[in-house]
């Protein structure tokens, strides 16, 4: 029997089932008469009744903000107006109302960390060293000029989304560089500025007062770093820049700064907050931010069981791809299962995301014979979990990454993948072992799997936009048997068997009925060296209710008649 403690109290935000929208693959309007293959809010509000029928709760939409989309609205011009492409402030307060009335609220993404380089703040900080806002960003003066008069950066941290770039861009103007950890047109804010501070809590207040019900914060523990900016270790011989995320993360203020906004901003609403917390597994050290008396966040994304095919002998290596066993995924979900509760903190549960490949292709076996199997196999683990429930656009189909038959010249869009497929052509001439290698790796790894446009029906462009417009990024080729439509008109009844869809629709049911178990229950791993099955128990804190999910890896058997 459970013990009754904070973990098990209710909360709206534990038992909610969140719904990612990654705007502009979701859907376009056929209201509007949108025709440039993106998808906008007006398609989202024509799709509020889908959502309600599958089981969502909360819709968090992903970055619509006014922006030149370099990383596809994570690079912010204006927190507080929307991208053309996407809508107006109008569409977003008729999302907000339409939700509402399907007994549904709006999260949005906020990405405080860093700004465009094109957002009004920047442009004024970048006029002048004299500049009231030039504190606004991390500017540093050159460690010295190279031999050819180039400047050499204040360190050598390697950018995130292409390691081999520095982390900092040379100004020419002023004869400085600022931070850029992402990219070069995505500019640090610097929160040792209280003058930044009081925006991002403005922001925030803007966002709220206008009925959104909370935030999902982007790399939120970079905000904090270390001010002396020192080289990191050199963990790559061959690279002239280092990963430096340990001097970047979780820095010396990071409690202090979200103490400040729990203080200055959520206290005062009834909110849901999850943390984008990169790096950082020590569950001592996220227990800080997530625990029940923490005041700074409901809850963070854990990376853990999205890394399990990492190699990292040299570091934080997404590129990079090895075989592991079930015992380990077991151990980290049960882990975190475990601790959460014993620590009272709470999980945020998920397996996709917008900078993840599709979880049936990285977890099961996403053939045309096994797919469906494998999508269903993993709603199970995810609805029985303990913790708030994140489902991303298309894994309520099985959606699955896109063959590698496609061209990395052409149809990989993200700035990531560009930069890894760059850096792979310039290392390994065409026709080399090492050029197919880097070829799987994008098709096992990129973020684009992601992104490509959700598969309404077996329409043109899978019914994402109209039959003359051309989608931003290529439909997957499957769209034509794996779609919605399909799947919610699945004759289960004749057939025996549920739709991937369907299986998520009755999952998500009967975890709300039984939340009890499902969402605030005891954990306990079964079985754990078993390598074909993830068996655990759920029991409720009253000890009334007990499950068995079991969900199986092994290969189904083929049937043989007699």
């Amino acid at each position: 029997m459970c013990n009754k403690s904070n973990y098990s109290s209710p909360k709206w935000w534990k038992e909610s089932v969140v719904y990612q929208v990654y705007p502009a693959s979701f859907n376009c309007g056929k209201s509007t008469t949108n025709t440039n293959g993106w998808g906008d809010v007006t398609g989202i509000i024509e799709k509020v009744p889908y959502l309600e029928s599958l089981g969502v709760d909360i819709v968090w939409l992903s970055p619509i903000y006014t922006s030149p989309q370099v990383d596809m609205g994570y690079d912010i011009a204006d927190y507080e107006s929307i991208d053309p492409r996407y809508g107006t402030l109008a569409d977003v307060d008729l999302l907000i109302k339409t939700l509402k009335d399907h007994d549904m609220k709006l999260m949005m993404d906020l990405v405080v960390n860093h700004t465009s380089d094109q957002h009004s703040w920047f442009v004024e900080s970048a006029n002048s060293k004299d500049s009231p806002k030039r504190d606004w960003y991390i500017w540093r003066p050159a460690k010295g000029f190279d031999e050819a008069g180039n400047p050499v950066p204040p360190n050598n941290w390697a950018q995130i989304l292409g390691d081999t770039l520095s982390a900092w861009t040379w100004h020419a103007e002023t004869q400085e560089f600022y931070l850029t950890l992402h990219t070069s047109a995505q500019a640090e804010l610097n929160w040792e500025n209280p003058d930044v501070v009081t925006a991002v809590y403005d922001v925030m207040e803007f966002w709220l007062r206008r009925g959104i019900c909370g935030f999902r914060m982007d790399v939120i523990n970079f905000i904090s770093k270390d001010q002396s900016f020192p080289d990191a270790p050199i963990i790559d011989p061959a690279s002239k820049y280092q990963p430096g995320e340990q001097f970047y993360t979780n820095g010396p203020r990071f409690h202090e700064f979200m103490h400040g906004i729990y203080d200055n901003v959520l206290s005062k609403y009834d909110t849901i907050t999850v943390g984008e917390t990169p790096y950082v597994t020590d569950m001592k050290e996220i227990i800080k931010t997530v625990g029940s008396t923490a005041k700074e966040l409901n809850m963070a994304f854990n990376f853990d069981h999205m890394e399990i095919e990492d190699i990292k002998t040299k570091g934080e290596s997404k590129w990079s791809l090895r075989d592991w066993k079930l015992t380990e995924l077991k151990g980290i979900l049960s882990g975190w299962q475990k601790r959460m509760r014993e620590w009272d903190g709470w999980n945020a549960i998920f397996l996709e995301c917008h900078d993840q490949a599709r979880s049936v292709s990285r977890y099961t076996n996403d053939s045309d014979e096994f797919r469906d199997r494998g999508a269903k196999l993993l709603a199970l683990l995810e609805t029985t979990l303990g913790g708030t429930i994140f489902l991303y656009q298309g894994q309520e189909i099985g959606m699955r990454n896109f063959p590698v038959e496609w061209d990395p010249d052409t149809e990989y869009k993200d700035i990531e993948s560009v930069n890894f497929w760059k850096k792979s052509k310039e290392l390994h001439p065409v026709g080399s072992e090492g050029l197919a290698q880097a070829r799987t790796l994008l098709q096992k790894k990129a973020r684009d799997h992601a992104r490509t446009p959700m598969q309404w029906s077996a329409d043109p462009h899978a019914g994402f936009t109209v039959p003359d417009a051309t989608p931003w990024m290529r439909v997957n080729d499957d769209y034509g048997t794996v779609n919605v439509e399909a799947q919610m008109s699945f004759p289960w009844e004749m057939k025996g068997e549920l739709s991937v869809w369907q299986y998520w629709q009755q999952a998500l049911q009967r975890r709300k009925l039984h939340k009890g178990a499902f969402v605030y229950g005891d954990f306990e791993d079964l079985d754990y060296h078993n390598e074909l099955v993830f068996a655990y128990s759920r029991t409720s804190a009253d000890g009334k209710e007990t499950w068995l999910p079991v969900p199986s890896w092994s290969p189904p058997k083929k049937r043989t008649l007699s």
